[in-house]
This record gives structure tokens, sequence and C-alpha cells, in this order.
């Protein structure tokens, strides 16, 4: 039943894949939408081969994917150490969770001339900007995870002689990690778009800035080539994500 369920889950998403790509098609024959906007889809697959042949693409996807990594590993480290610092006490879960959650409500992308003023136009603002964005759904999962342990788990670990490293390692890790990895991954998807999206405003190299630079340049087929290419590498993370998350529940559950 559930093997069924899934094959009709893939059907579907196969048939909205074909049906946004036959439209895209028709749309790009018949001039529906100007080609400004919506260019063909053979004009598009043509810039992509153009595309992925040069040494600009590959070097502007070696920086965005190292300025993500880096805005990523900074973002995990103090989000998962600070959410599981909050939550040793009581006192300081009750009033740092609220403070968190209502700052991640602002939308940092209104902070980001700040982030170009301290550290300039480069990669580095990005780097900063991504980490910032990324780091609060982390660090409130972080906290939601462990502060939600039962507390019998606890008592019961204790009264069999559990050291505090055995106590985090048997009974606070399996029961906390699946909060905590769903932060991580809403964590990184959110350094991607930020890093992305501060790129896109204002950046000297990356595939943020040969978006905006193709859109400027009045070259929208060279766009939706970026865009297409951008897509992909989600779709790609996204799945290689799903079976990280998979296994690693399968750990988390068990406990081993």
């Amino acid at each position: 039943m559930k093997d069924i369920s899934s094959l009709s889950a893939r059907l579907i998403q196969l048939g909205i894949f074909a049906i946004a790509i036959t439209a895209w098609f028709v749309i790009g024959r018949t001039g529906a939408i100007a080609p400004l906007f919506v260019p063909p889809i053979d004009a598009v697959s043509q810039a992509t081969i153009v595309l992925v042949q040069t040494g600009a693409f590959w070097s502007s996807v070696r920086v965005t994917l190292m300025t993500i990594a880096e805005a990523y590993a900074i973002a995990v480290m103090l989000g998962i150490l600070g959410g599981y610092a909050v939550t040793r006490s009581r006192f300081l879960t009750d009033v740092l969770e609220p403070l968190v959650s209502g700052l991640f409500a602002i939308p940092i992308t209104l902070f980001f001339p700040l982030f170009i003023l301290g550290f300039g136009i480069g990669a580095e603002s990005k780097v900063a900007y991504g980490a910032a964005y990324g780091f609060f759904p982390i660090a409130l999962n972080t906290i939601a995870g462990f502060a939600g342990v039962d507390m019998r788990f606890l008592n019961a670990a204790r009264a069999m002689g559990f050291s505090a490293a055995g106590t985090f390692r048997h009974v606070l890790l399996p029961a906390a990690f699946p909060v905590v990895f769903t932060g991580l991954r809403i964590g990184f998807f959110i350094c991607f778009a930020s890093v992305l999206g501060g790129e896109t405003i204002s950046s000297l190299a990356g595939v943020g800035r040969s978006i905006a630079l193709a859109a400027e340049l009045m070259e929208p087929a060279r766009m939706y080539a970026w865009i297409a290419a951008v897509v992909a590498v989600a779709l790609l993370l996204n799945k290689m994500i799903s079976l990280i998350e998979s296994r690693m529940r399968g750990y988390g559950g068990n406990g081993n």
C-alpha cells in the first residue's frame, strides 16, 4: 500500500512537471507572453548548454557554493551550541526562546545594508548574512528539541547511573534529534536562499550576481539558464538531504 502511494505521488509530480514544460513550450511558440519575460524553452536550453561550457559558469558556482558552505557551517555551530546551552536552564529557555522567535519574525533582509557596510560587497557580507539568517531556525529547533525531552527519561538515566556524556549520547540526542535535524534542514535552505539573494542585490561574483547581470543586460534566455541551474542544484540538494534525513532519523530513533 505504501509503495502504491509513493508511486502515485511520483506520477503526480511528473505530471505537474510535464504540464509546466508543455505550457512553457506553448507560450514560447505562440508568443502569448513577451519573450523578454518568458523566453522560448529551446532558447533557454541552448543558452544553458553554452553557459555550462564556460569557465565563468563554474567560477560563479564555486564562489556561491563556498559562500553557502561557510555561512551554513557558522549557523550550525552557533545555532546548535547556543540552543543547547539555553536548554540547560529552564529559566533561560523561558526568557530567550520567545526572544529568539521574535527576532526571527523580523525580516533580516531589512538589515542587509548593514552587512554590506560592515563586511563590504564581497563574499564576506553574504557569509555573515546567510549565517545570521540560518542561525535562527537551527537555534529554535535545537531549543525545542532538547527542551522537549521527557524528564522521566532523564530521571531514569540518572537512576541507572548514566554520566552527563552518557545521558546526552543515549537519551537527549536520540530524543531531540528529529526536531534538531528539521532545524538543520530549514537552516540550510535559508542559507542557500539568503546567499543567492544577497549576491543578486549586491555582489562582485557568484551565481546571484550572474543572474542580476543577465537581467540588467536584457538577456532573458541567459538569465533563465542561470535560474535553471539554481533550481537543478536546489532539487539535487533537497534529495540528498532527504536521503540523509531518512538514514539519520533511523539512527536517532534507535539510539545506536
